[in-house]
């Protein structure tokens, strides 16, 4: 059975920091490219970060400078740390893992305000 469990969402002033994490399991982890997407209230959801199994990371130009995508393939964890927060990266963030099939995180929300 596949598991994403994301963790590290919460509350945080504008200017702050996150660390989200993504626990797998079910999966030959190192072989999948992870991602880390985001929905907003009334919005589409959108593409954060995505880091292919050999380690290129890839990223939307809102987040760029701000997020940074990593793995742990002995962990079976990829993290997106978030600084810089914005009340416009206000969302449920979710982990997403591709190869021949995609699986879906049930997404930790993130909560950007003063």
């Amino acid at each position: 059975q596949v598991q994403l469990v994301e963790s590290g969402g919460g509350l945080v002033q504008p200017g702050g920091s996150l660390r989200l994490s993504c626990a797998a399991s079910g999966i030959m982890f190192s072989r999948y490219t992870m991602g880390w997407y985001r929905q907003a209230p009334g919005k589409q959801r959108e593409l954060v970060a995505s880091i292919t199994s050999g380690g290129s990371g890839n990223y939307a130009d809102s987040v760029k400078g701000r997020f940074t995508i990593s793995r742990d393939n002995a962990a079976k964890t990829v993290y997106l740390q978030m600084n810089s927060l914005k009340p416009e990266d206000t969302a449920v963030y979710s982990c997403h893992a591709q190869l021949v099939f995609a699986y879906w995180g049930q997404g930790t929300q993130v909560t950007v305000s003063s």
